[in-house]
């Protein structure tokens, strides 16, 4: 088991425990604080959805950010429990954890969401699987953020606007084009 630490907002420096899960990477520092410089320190006022939520980090991050509502998706019950634990020591009702397939996920209430934590298990597909769903999941303006194995130019009608790359981790801001 690792650990990472949340790297901005009120829960800055945290810890959390990375459960050994097959496919399991969380989203480096470096990557973590490039993305919120692209999306914003003070995520107030926006709904989250972590897809892909595995060690839940994307998802902390953007709660301890100020986000009002993060849904965090994951389907590994390894990873679920270990997610399920964090956000019980953080306390927070703006955290709802769903333990299910990113592919049949249902917000709660039609819920739409203004950030989009792309971040799967590589080499499955699930970036195409998931394409289909984007437009019902996601908000007027909301802006995704995908991690891959590769670079991305578009996702459906998602175009990428910032880009960058760390190790073997391709990750994109992408934008309705």
């Amino acid at each position: 088991m690792s650990r990472i630490r949340i790297t901005g907002g009120a829960w800055r420096s945290r810890l959390i425990q990375v459960p050994d899960a097959p496919g399991l990477r969380p989203t480096p520092d470096r990557v973590r604080e490039t993305l919120f410089n692209w999306l914003g320190q003070d995520l107030h006022g926006l709904a989250c959805l972590d897809l892909f939520a595995g060690s839940g980090i994307l998802g902390f991050e953007a709660a301890s950010r100020g986000a009002d509502y993060v849904a965090l998706v994951e389907r590994s019950r390894t990873a679920f429990a270990a997610l399920k634990k964090h956000a019980d020591g953080f306390d927070c009702p703006r955290l709802d954890l769903f333990c299910c397939d990113a592919v049949k996920f249902a917000p709660p209430s039609g819920r739409r969401f203004d950030v989009l934590f792309l971040d799967p298990p590589y080499g499955q597909g699930w970036l195409t699987r998931v394409e289909s769903r984007l437009d019902e999941l996601a908000a007027p303006q909301a802006r995704l953020y995908a991690e891959a194995e590769m670079p991305l130019e578009q996702l459906g009608r998602w175009a990428v606007t910032k880009q960058g790359r760390a190790g073997q981790v391709f990750f994109h801001l992408l934008e309705q084009a």
